[in-house]
C-alpha cells in the first residue's frame, strides 16, 4: 500500500513543479499580466481545473514556497549556532532566503518580475508577513516570556519587514544589515548630526 501512495504524491510533485516552471517562463517572457491560467496549463499539458488544484490563484503559481517558509524562520532562531543572537539568526535567515546574493539568474529573473508587477509584491509581502506570529511565539519561547510578549511580536514584525526594505533598496544586503543592527542595539544618531542636542 505505501508504494502506489509514493508514487502518487511524487507525480502530484512533479505536476505542480511542472506548472510553476511553465508559469515562470511565461510571466519572464510576456510579463505576468498577459498570460492566463488555461494557457499555463496548456504548457504544462494539463487542465486548468487540475491547475486550480494545485494553485489556487495566479499568484500562488510564482510562489511555490509557502510551506517551508515558516518553518525556515522558526527554524532559524531554534537552531540557531551557539553565541550567535536572535536578530542576527533573522539577518543571516533573510538575506539567504529573500536576497539570495550570488544567485542563479533565474532567480534574479523571478526577483525582477515579482519587482515590477504590484499585484506580485503585494502579495508576495502579504504571504512573508503571515509567519510574524509563528516567529513571534518561537522568539518568546526562545526568551522564556509569555508567547504574547509584546517585544518578541515587535522583533518578529520589524524583521520580517526587512525584506520589502531590502526589495527597494539599490543594496538590498546593506539594507538588511543596517535594519538587523538597529534592531540589534537601537537608534543611535550620530552626535554631529543635531547640533541641538537632539537624538
Amino acid at each position: 500500500m505505501t508504494t502506489p501512495v509514493g508514487r502518487r504524491e511524487r507525480k502530484k510533485a512533479a505536476t505542480r513543479q511542472a506548472l510553476a516552471d511553465a508559469a515562470l517562463n511565461l510571466f519572464t517572457e510576456r510579463g505576468y499580466d498577459a498570460v492566463t491560467l488555461h494557457e499555463i496549463a496548456e504548457a504544462a499539458d494539463v487542465s486548468t481545473t487540475t491547475l486550480l488544484k494545485h494553485f489556487p490563484s495566479k499568484e500562488a503559481l510564482v510562489f511555490d514556497e509557502e510551506t517551508d517558509q515558516e518553518a525556515g524562520l522558526v527554524a532559524a532562531v531554534r537552531d540557531r549556532a551557539p553565541g550567535m543572537t536572535v536578530p542576527q539568526a533573522l539577518c543571516a535567515h533573510v538575506k539567504s532566503v529573500r536576497i539570495r546574493v550570488g544567485s542563479d539568474a533565474r532567480y534574479a529573473d523571478f526577483l525582477n518580475l515579482v519587482k515590477t508587477t504590484p499585484a506580485l509584491s503585494d502579495y508576495a509581502h502579504r504571504m512573508w508577513m503571515r509567519h510574524q506570529d509563528a516567529l513571534a511565539r518561537a522568539i518568546a519561547q526562545d526568551l522564556g516570556v509569555t508567547p504574547d510578549d509584546p517585544r518578541s511580536a515587535a522583533l518578529a514584525r520589524f524583521a520580517l519587514e526587512t525584506s520589502a526594505l531590502a526589495q527597494r533598496a539599490d543594496d538590498p544586503e546593506r539594507a538588511v544589515d543596517a535594519a538587523f543592527d538597529l534592531l540589534e542595539h537601537g537608534w543611535s544618531a550620530p552626535a554631529s548630526q543635531f547640533g541641538d542636542g537632539r537624538h
